[in-house]
């Protein structure tokens, strides 16, 4: 691999210092003064004032009450939650690769490029504007009652599709709060927290070929071969903030 642009290098550092910056700083008492840590009481303030995750947790809710009413179930739904738990890293690269990273294609008079994709792209652009970070509520309006239905075919009885629901719901909310808290001012303490900030933000400020994964770090990025072992040695890419260079191709 070839040796990193300096140019390109300090323009990572650049990017990066900018949003720090404006973030970072609030004006108080005629100066400005570095902005504290978010708390996790304060983070958490904040996450409740966005749609997505009282849409998703109405769903959890919801999925618990009618697992608990419809009583019990055979011992083999463990394997549910368990195997999508293992599972999850792979599904979550998947789908920031092929779904979110999606590149808009023509075909004949027809562009397909969906909300998500969209929506993605304005997330790269601007990683700090937080209702970006959030999985958008127009996707989740039709997203989350679909589960009931593939639920309902896919499993061979109510509790187990009900057991599927709680699980999917449940872990759609962990991503939706871990992304959440990686893009505020909270700042990483435990050792599994400071290993998905630092990936995330590699990801967003040096190149977006890599680091995929957000709910974890160097799980599913290893086996697809996009953790590098020294996060040096990789370029810093021009189109982490506009990915695919659209209007540069359109030109």
């Amino acid at each position: 691999m070839t040796k990193p642009s300096p140019e390109i290098e300090a323009l990572a550092a650049q990017r990066l210092a900018a949003d720090e910056e404006r973030l970072g700083r609030f004006v108080g008492q005629g100066q400005a003064r570095r902005r504290q840590s978010l708390s996790l009481r304060e983070a958490g303030a904040e996450f409740w004032k966005h749609p997505s995750p009282w849409m998703i947790a109405t769903f959890v809710v919801g999925s618990v009450v009618g697992r608990v009413v419809v009583g019990c179930g055979s011992w083999w739904e463990l394997v549910v939650p368990a195997a999508l738990v293992a599972l999850f890293p792979l599904i979550e690269w998947c789908v920031h690769v092929a779904i979110l990273h999606w590149r808009p294609r023509t075909v004949g008079p027809v562009t397909i490029d969906s909300l998500l994709a969209r929506d993605h792209r304005a997330h790269h652009a601007d990683p700090r504007d937080l209702p970006l970070v959030f999985i958008p509520w127009r996707a989740l309006a039709w997203l989350l009652p679909a589960y009931v239905v593939i639920a309902w075919l896919a499993m061979p009885t109510t509790a187990s599709a009900l057991t599927l629901l709680v699980s999917v719901y449940a872990i759609m909310f962990g991503y939706e709060w871990t992304h959440y808290l990686v893009h505020s001012d909270h700042r990483p303490r435990s050792r599994w927290y400071r290993s998905v900030w630092r990936n995330h933000r590699l990801h967003h400020y040096k190149n977006e070929h890599y680091w995929f994964t957000v709910t974890s770090a160097g799980t599913a990025d290893r086996l697809f071969g996009t953790y590098p072992a020294d996060p040096s040695t990789v370029p810093t890419s021009p189109t982490v903030k506009k990915l695919h260079d659209l209007e540069q191709s359109r030109a």
